[in-house]
């Protein structure tokens, strides 16, 4: 009904809004205090940049939602499920903060991740759990004490593969941007629309980011930083276990692995090739999908461009194995446009 589409509409618009405003504000105080990105032989810019962006997306996603809470818009929510909610923007907030603490003092990887850990296993405690998987040839698996390394691998390795594909103007916002309005079309269908509300707000927060990071004829104004990039994988993470996964149902339990796809490939392909090659997963390299395709000689543009596409691609196969009615549909839309995409991309690299 187009009555019950309002808080969602309100909640992408206000988040997008607040951003749209605050962010040159973010960026003049990321140049005056010298919070900015430099250039290196890894870093595709060739000037300094304010990498505090995420600051924006922070308070354009919890302003709306807030608002909303305010407004009664997220129910009377049972209490487990109210629970969850609160996992996932408390734990946001708190990967937010844990990101904004390496963006302003470079801290340590490896205190990084420690602290990551166990913001997610907080997370965990209070229902924001992955308790079921699914297995080729076996079915649906019920994790049990596995849940808690499971759930804690999933909420903050997304987060960490969304910072690790921050590296070209525009593209982890836009992929944000596209997961989260995947992850709220599935989170209607699956009836949970508390969760559908934060990936409302979070997808008009990205929106509004690429209007000052994704420019087509120059550099990027401001970079979200480590802060924006772990507040948007951590949340993209909890909101679809708890608002997608939601029956004990092949369909479901895969659902969120589809939509994340992207990020999550990326990562485990980039971290299998560092120990295969004998080195530590977490030192930084040139060997993401991005560098390569930049490196084969594709345009930084194009290559976001392509990269958006895979990320609507599996979004829209997402909405096919979902069992929605137009899910089919929207499956064929998705493979044209990646196609099409594919072929700009062969075209390039040919020609190079």
């Amino acid at each position: 009904m187009p009555g019950e589409a309002i808080p969602f509409i309100v909640a992408f618009s206000l988040s997008a809004l607040i951003v749209w405003l605050t962010t040159p504000i973010v960026r003049r105080i990321g140049i005056k205090l010298g919070i900015v990105d430099k250039p290196s032989s890894r870093k595709m810019h060739r000037e300094p940049v304010a990498r505090i962006g995420g600051v924006s997306i922070f308070l354009g996603t919890a302003s709306a939602l807030l608002i909303c809470w305010g407004l009664g818009w997220f129910g009377i929510l049972p209490t487990a499920k109210e629970y969850q909610i609160w996992g996932v923007t408390i734990g946001g907030l708190l990967f937010f903060a844990i990101g904004l603490a390496d963006d302003f003092f470079d801290l340590p990887a490896l205190g990084r991740l420690v602290l990551q850990l166990i913001v997610a296993g907080l997370a965990w405690l209070v229902g924001v759990r992955i308790e079921f998987i699914t297995l080729p040839f076996w079915g649906i698996v019920k994790l049990g004490l596995l849940s808690f390394p499971i759930t804690v691998l999933w909420l903050a390795g997304i987060a960490n593969a969304v910072n690790w594909i921050d590296g070209l103007d525009g593209l982890a916002a836009g992929v944000s941007a596209i997961a989260a309005l995947i992850i709220l079309i599935t989170s209607l269908f699956m009836e949970q629309p508390a969760a559908g509300l934060i990936a409302a707000a979070l997808s008009g927060g990205c929106v509004a980011f690429l209007r000052y990071n994704f420019k087509p004829d120059r550099p990027a104004e401001i970079f979200m930083g480590d802060g924006g990039a772990y507040y948007l994988g951590f949340t993209l993470a909890g909101i679809s276990v708890i608002g997608v996964v939601k029956t004990v149902a092949t369909a479901a339990v895969i659902l969120p692995y589809i939509i994340l796809a992207v990020p999550l490939c990326d990562a485990i392909t980039v971290i299998f090739t560092r120990l295969w090659k004998g080195q530590s997963p977490f030192v930084a390299d040139k060997r993401h999908l991005h560098h390569r395709l930049v490196a084969a000689g594709v345009s930084k543009r194009h290559t976001v461009l392509f990269i958006y596409a895979l990320t609507l691609w599996v979004g829209s196969l997402a909405l096919a194995f979902s069992g929605m009615t137009a899910g089919g549909t929207y499956a064929a839309i998705g493979t044209v446009i990646m196609l099409f995409a594919s072929w700009r991309v062969w075209c390039r690299i040919k020609n190079n």
